[in-house]
């Protein structure tokens, strides 16, 4: 029986095995079905189909810097207690690297790693340690100089926030204290400036400073002079370069950029879980839970 890529495709949504131990289940099996889901269980390649649906909101950043270019993976489990897996740690280690020769998360997904896709991979994986695991999101920059920083390290190269800077310019002291900076700032950076900023935030925000400067009764031309205080004020918190500098709070990144003969031409931050929703139970549920089986 031919196995075509519609039967692979149906076999893995069954399953969630990878697409080579789906087409090898089917092959070995004749296209029969049933005896293909059987195979991928006795191989332990079909657990992951259980776990699929379950929130993977821990997990590692990676980030690796080659030359002028680097890289930011975000690779994600269900508890903390995996990410600090030595076991995971190599996987999510040797997808960053990877992650170097791609340029989107589909790409890496179907990328080679070891003789077998990034995705078979990481769908063994959750068949050996049994949490549901995923590549969430990447990110690449370019420049002179890249720079990278980890954020509480679970190992080399890797924690739950993860930054890379790019100057122009400079040194890699430097860029490492912006790197910390862009970690570290509250509000963290949205962009590198205000050109760089979603417009539809700038625009959402000044039409809640209106709202709230109406309140005041104020007449509209005196509300339109609070608000280009009010939007100055706004857009200096989230933009990088406008930002005070948390090494120097009397400088803002770009005066402290200009001062160390730098241009900072972008940043990557990618914070392990942000944006989220993360499930919560109580103690009773669990329990209640892991008594139902």
């Amino acid at each position: 029986m031919a196995i075509t890529a519609a039967l692979v495709k149906e076999l893995r949504d069954k399953t969630g095995a990878g697409m080579m131990d789906a087409k090898k289940a089917l092959t070995e099996n004749d296209g029969d079905m049933e005896a293909a889901i059987d195979w991928l269980r006795t191989k332990g390649l079909a657990k992951a189909a259980k776990k699929s649906g379950r929130t993977a909101a821990e997990g590692l950043v990676a980030v690796k810097v080659e030359g002028g270019k680097g890289v930011a993976v975000e690779v994600n489990a269900e508890t903390d207690f995996v990410a600090k897996n030595a076991e995971f740690q190599e996987m999510v280690a040797g997808i960053a690297d990877v992650a170097t020769g791609v340029d989107d998360v589909d790409a890496l997904k179907a990328a080679d790693m070891g003789g077998k896709t990034v995705e078979a991979v990481i769908t063994d994986k959750i068949a050996t340690i049994g949490e549901n695991m995923s590549i969430r999101r990447m990110a690449k920059i370019e420049g002179e100089t890249v720079v990278s920083y980890v954020h509480n390290a679970a190992a080399p190269g890797m924690g739950k926030i993860g930054v890379l800077v790019a100057l122009k310019g400079g040194d890699e002291a430097f860029g490492k204290q912006v790197a910390m900076h862009v970690a570290a700032a509250d509000p963290r950076p949205q962009a590198l400036n205000e050109d760089e900023l979603d417009q539809e935030i700038v625009e959402k925000e000044r039409q809640v400073q209106m709202d709230i400067a109406r309140e005041s009764g104020k007449p509209e031309q005196v509300i339109e002079k609070m608000i280009v205080g009010r939007m100055k004020k706004f857009l200096a918190e989230i933009t990088l370069l406008n930002q005070s500098f948390v090494i120097n709070p009397d400088l803002t990144v770009a005066e402290a950029a200009k001062e160390a003969g730098a241009e900072i031409v972008g940043f990557v931050r990618l914070e392990v879980g942000e944006g989220i929703e993360k499930k919560t139970e109580d103690f009773a549920a669990e329990v209640a839970k892991a008594a139902q089986g």
